[in-house]
């Protein structure tokens, strides 16, 4: 007797597999590591600009560190941020910030100034990211509402752990990156979902279709 097996019900090839993580895990890790870039930019801006004492010194030093920031955050983002953008308006955004922050609070250390530093440095570079963001617009606004806020809880963690935030160093330490790393890269992910293999698209043609 021939049996057709063409005419038997085919079992699903996906039957009995484990269900898959969330898509969202692997990205947020890798961007949640880049919170060791924090201190690396903190040392690159001390060592050119020195303490952050004085405007210049201020401007230079978040240049600098923005820059170093602004290069892992595109590299660990999946490729979800441009880097000939991102890094530029990370730059310019925490150069700025960090200027109008420190001379705000009179290049204090306390816990206020930091906090008070922090929002003005965070409202600035927020807005500078937001800009070149490859997201819709209410994404981009909620980009550059949420940095200010994040940006100094990143200085109080910090604070409170015990860092010696008294050397007026021009970003946070590494507690208070990986708070701000990990919470950023959740709202990064709302905003840019990861795309899948078969769909994904470059940063500049995401921008162009979120315009």
């Amino acid at each position: 007797m021939n049996l057709n097996t063409g005419n038997l019900p085919r079992l699903s090839s996906t039957h009995g597999e484990p269900p898959s993580p969330p898509e969202f895990l692997r990205p947020w890790l890798i961007w949640t590591a880049g919170f060791l870039s924090f201190p690396l930019a903190g040392l690159a801006g001390t060592r050119v600009a020195g303490r952050v004492d004085s405007p210049v010194a201020a401007l230079i030093g978040g240049l600098v560190t923005g820059a170093v920031i602004g290069a892992a955050q595109a590299l660990t983002s999946s490729r979800r941020l441009p880097l000939v953008r991102w890094l530029p308006a990370t730059a310019v955004g925490m150069g700025l910030g960090l200027l109008l922050g420190a001379v705000a609070v009179g290049y204090g250390t306390s816990l206020g100034d930091l906090a008070v530093m922090g929002a003005l440095t965070g409202l600035l570079l927020g807005a500078a990211q937001a800009a070149v963001l490859p997201a819709h617009k209410r994404g981009r606004a909620v980009w550059a509402v949420a940095t200010p806020l994040l940006w100094p809880l990143g200085w109080t963690v910090t604070t409170v752990a015990g860092i010696t935030v008294e050397q007026a160093f021009t970003v946070f330490g590494a507690t208070g990156a990986a708070t701000f790393t990990a919470l950023s890269g959740a709202l990064l992910h709302h905003l840019l979902p990861q795309a899948r293999p078969s769909d994904r698209r470059s940063p500049e043609k995401l921008t162009q279709d979120h315009v």
